[in-house]
């Protein structure tokens, strides 16, 4: 095509019937629909971040120390007294009675009463983040034979592989989001090269490059897969705050009240996702009908 004729094309014209080959109903139905999809499986990768930071930094902050026979000459007194004179302990509370039969219960039954065997004393301490966990279990010892100082190791690997797997579970289907956009916006193409198959030949065996055709459709392409993913997007925004509120109180926090409150607390992460679906939309609409256009075009006579 010369530059005469699109200097004299009005503005917005739709020369090959685009309107009609890109419904602007479908096509951004399904792509709204793939984005939000994409922000709850971003809210998750998110989530499991944040919730296994929280809980990761919780475990690692928390000791358990066991003290057997603690009435025999005051062994848990000398264990308490001893941990609170620790720089490294901020907090040592022995379990009371209730406490203890609260944990047991999950074991031996709501039904099971007084446990009538010697149970050992069970001292909850909070710790530095600098704390010599190995430095502190040999001090007890020392001091109070038969102590032992249990770490929660084992748990925060099990957390972390806990973390690990929901964020890749979350990244994997925000991967199969995209790839379903990309698979809809192919067929859409599709099917609007074969509605205009005639149209398209006519005038690219006039002299339209196969660049000037599928820029049309790219362009088009584009501007649909954007509306559709800024109202996906806008249509998600409700249902985080709402996930927000419900999982500030994992996080340790007290669920917040009122809008206002749920917008500060959702995690920046989110904020700035968000706005990033339409144009992340419309760069996956504009390559995929790119490419789409050329290679058809390629097996043109």
């Amino acid at each position: 095509m010369t530059d005469a004729p699109r200097r004299l094309r009005p503005a917005g014209s739709d020369d090959l019937g685009l309107r009609r080959a890109l419904s602007d109903r479908l096509l951004p139905l399904l792509v709204g629909a793939m984005a939000f999809l994409a922000a709850l499986a971003l809210a998750g990768v998110v989530a499991a971040a944040a919730l296994a930071g929280h809980w990761q930094r919780g475990a690692a902050a928390t000791l358990t120390v066991q003290v057997p026979e603690p009435m025999q000459d005051g062994r848990l007194d000398r264990v308490l007294t001893m941990l609170r004179a620790s720089p490294a302990v901020l907090e040592a509370q022995a379990l009371s009675e209730n406490e203890m039969e609260a944990l047991l219960r999950p074991w031996l039954g709501a039904g099971s009463g007084r446990i009538a065997l010697p149970m050992p004393a069970v001292v909850s301490v909070r710790v530095r983040d600098t704390a010599d966990d190995a430095g502190l279990a040999a001090r007890l010892e020392s001091a109070v034979p038969g102590t032992l100082l249990e770490a929660h190791d084992r748990w925060l690997r099990r957390l972390s592989v806990l973390a690990r797997s929901l964020q890749a579970c979350a990244a994997l289907a925000m991967g199969l989001v995209a790839f379903v956009a990309i698979a809809m916006v192919m067929v859409a193409t599709r099917a609007g090269l074969s509605s205009r198959r005639d149209a398209i030949e006519i005038i690219h065996g006039l002299g339209a490059t196969d660049g000037f055709i599928a820029g049309r459709f790219a362009r088009r392409a584009m501007r649909l897969a954007a509306s559709g993913a800024l109202a996906g997007a806008l249509l998600a925004l409700p249902v985080l705050l709402g996930l927000t509120g419900l999982a500030a109180p994992f996080a340790g926090g007290e669920a917040p009240s009122g809008l206002w409150a749920l917008a500060l607390a959702m995690p920046a992460p989110l904020w700035l996702g968000l706005p990033a679906l339409p144009p992340a939309a419309a760069a996956i609409g504009w390559i995929t009908a790119q490419g789409t256009v050329r290679r058809w075009l390629r097996r043109l006579p």
